[in-house]
């Protein structure tokens, strides 16, 4: 009766989602795909389970999980991240990272945010801060860390609109990228701030940088500090 019952459930997933694999987009079919895969393992463990065979059961609900969840792929290697330390997909952020401060970009909102590493104002978030502690954080930056001090303006350029006239900056524009201690860049900061994983193919680093470019160009209200490190790090990786 246990297998007769299963049997059917078996017959119906697959009835339900050919019939959605017929009707489906290329651009959902993986995701139909995995949701077919995730429900029939989920009925399996559960019936394994009924049965007594946990050592089956436990590890089959573990891709079910996973499967459903969108963390499984067969083609990646593996199980993704479990919950509370999902990450988004490479490609989907950069990362700029300097003595003193840790600065994300969304690739696909331009939005930016960062989080102090070093000095008096670690380990606060930027967006936590208010604008007369960024101006007195850019403003040590600016005796120690060069490169921090760029990103800062970035961020505070798209966050405050005066912040230059009361901070005594230059005027936009005019940051030039300048020197710092940390040296040249390496092939896996080229990655991060382009938003790749090792391995990325050609056509991949060109799709990023013209993306990132879009965001931060200076003709486009970007900065001029970013712009020139996407387009070291795309030198670096295609040269």
């Amino acid at each position: 009766m246990q297998y007769l019952f299963l049997g059917l459930a078996l017959v119906l997933l697959f009835i339900f989602g050919l019939k959605f694999v017929v009707n489906a987009s290329p651009a959902n079919m993986a995701s139909t795909m995995r949701n077919i895969g995730g429900s029939t393992a989920l009925m399996a463990a559960l019936f394994l389970a009924a049965t007594g065979r946990f050592p089956l059961a436990i590890p089959l609900g573990f891709v079910a999980y996973s499967l459903l969840r969108g963390n499984f792929s067969p083609f990646s290697g593996g199980f993704g991240p479990f919950p509370g330390n999902a990450s988004k997909r490479a490609g989907q952020n950069s990362r700029v990272r300097t003595r003193t401060i840790e600065m994300e970009l969304d690739h696909d909102t331009g939005d930016m945010e960062g989080r102090v590493i070093r000095g008096r104002f670690s380990p606060q978030m930027l967006s936590a801060m208010d604008q007369g502690n960024l101006i007195e954080l850019w403003s040590d930056c600016q005796a120690g860390d060069s490169q921090a001090a760029q990103l800062l303006e970035a961020y505070l350029d798209r966050r405050f609109t005066d912040w230059r006239e009361r901070a005594g900056a230059q005027p936009k524009g005019s940051d030039e990228p300048r020197g710092g201690p940390e040296g040249p860049m390496n092939v896996d900061e080229a990655y991060e701030i382009l938003g790749l994983q090792r391995g990325a193919s050609s056509a991949d680093i060109g799709r990023a940088h013209r993306r990132l470019m879009k965001k931060m160009h200076p003709d486009q209200g970007g900065s001029t500090y970013l712009a020139a490190k996407i387009n070291e790090a795309k030198d670096l990786l295609l040269g």
